[in-house]
């Protein structure tokens, strides 16, 4: 006799309040929002490639599922400059093969090789080189499909590298944004599950990139994501940090070239559906917190990031409060802080692909002071310099994903 797992269902106080909060934040995007968080079996995945193995017939085998590239592709091999690659490294490419559909994701063995330092020590010990020839983010080799088809998980095999990462494909506008160049200093402030780092990787070979996480058991998760996804020969250009978010603007003022701030936030995809109504009601009460402590870690990037350049903040949520209010507030304390514009960089591009808020958010039109308490439907008219966010809808189910890039001027 089959068993069947039983579907999880959806939190009723955690939707109650999403429909007070984003029927008013979101206008006519929200039905169809809505629709598609309650309905898991439309959600569509990602599949990013890992450049630093050999997959002669992984790209064939997602075309043949009808899958495609999200971005142009720029040949990655022709532009690497010291970092060894699967044809040069132990990872071979006759052992690079895809996994059977019925393999699941597992965690590699506890032996992680990802060191866990003082990102300032790191930084002293590099040797400090030239930077190399600019990888442009169209390496990023991102595979989608029109449909909610999920290609399967590979299951971690000691000593050979994961062909993919299975994501959220929104996940990727923020590290398009960021925009980081071979040679550049790079700091993924709250880096776990390392998704993101991992993109930031397929991007560019950053001189030094620092993956901080505070929490033990995400910092766990992040240094085995690494593992299993980047040769042993980027040991000493990424390492694991284990320092409160909030202390680097003082602890490495001025250090790094390019920060992304991906904030813990109330992640929409994953509340909805808590547990039990008491964790629903414990996560919305936490919720009205989060926009001071993410606040903080915007203004500490701002401060670890050196003059000219470059932070995005980021979060996985639809909330204007943890979203545009929280840039707004950071940008009235930092004259320094200039926003820059991001609709016509990727949300224009790519808006066959994502579903970006026209930004209608309620109706005041006129600048207001800003605030980190939420305040539904208001937000001042320009917006569209604060950030973009990307809404699920039917059959562009990606998201949320709100982004916000902003350049330190001095």
């Amino acid at each position: 006799m089959s068993v069947t797992k039983k579907q999880r269902s959806s939190c009723q106080a955690v939707m109650d309040h999403f429909d007070q909060q984003y029927s008013q934040e979101l206008g006519d995007l929200w039905t169809p929002a809505r629709a598609v968080l309650l309905d898991r079996h439309s959600w569509q995945h990602g599949v990013l490639l890992n450049r630093f193995t050999i997959a002669t017939n992984i790209k064939q085998i997602l075309q043949s599922q009808g899958f495609s590239t999200l971005l142009p592709h720029t040949d990655a091999s022709t532009l690497l400059c010291d970092v060894p690659t699967a044809s040069d490294s132990k990872y071979q490419a006759e052992k690079c093969t895809v996994l059977p559909p019925h393999c699941i994701s597992k965690c590699p063995s506890d032996d992680s090789h990802v060191q866990l330092v003082s990102s300032s020590h790191a930084l002293s010990q590099l040797r400090q080189s030239e930077p190399s020839l600019s990888l442009p983010c169209s390496s990023l080799q991102c595979y989608i499909h029109p449909y909610p088809h999920r290609f399967p998980s590979q299951a971690h095999r000691p000593g050979q590298l994961k062909q993919y990462y299975l994501l959220n494909a929104a996940s990727l506008l923020p590290v398009l944004a960021l925009q980081v160049r071979d040679g550049e200093k790079v700091l993924d402030l709250c880096s776990a599950p390392g998704g993101k780092a991992l993109a930031i990787m397929q991007c560019a070979t950053p001189a030094f990139l620092c993956c901080n996480e505070p929490d033990p058991h995400r910092r766990d998760w992040l240094a085995k994501t690494l593992e299993s996804f980047l040769p042993h020969s980027l040991n000493s250009r990424v390492i694991v940090s284990a320092q409160d978010g909030r202390s680097f603007g003082q602890s490495e003022a001025g250090t790094y070239d390019k920060v992304l701030v991906d904030a813990p936030c109330s992640n929409d995809r994953s509340w909805l559906y808590s547990s039990s109504d008491q964790q629903g009601e414990q996560r919305l009460a936490e919720r009205a917190m989060l926009p001071a402590l993410q606040a903080q870690l915007l203004r500490s990037a701002l401060s670890a990031v050196r003059p000219g350049g470059v932070v995005v903040y980021s979060t996985c949520t639809l909330s204007s409060s943890e979203n545009y209010a929280v840039v707004e507030a950071v940008l009235n304390d930092c004259p320094e802080a200039e926003p820059e514009d991001l609709w016509e960089e990727i949300a224009i591009p790519l808006s066959n692909y994502f579903t970006f808020s026209p930004g209608h958010h309620g109706r005041e039109q006129t600048p207001r002071k800003p605030s980190l308490q939420p305040q539904y439907g208001t937000v001042s008219s320009n917006h569209h310099r604060l950030g973009i966010l990307v809404v699920p809808q039917p059959r562009k189910t990606w998201g949320p994903m709100f982004l916000s890039r902003i350049r330190r001027s001095k």
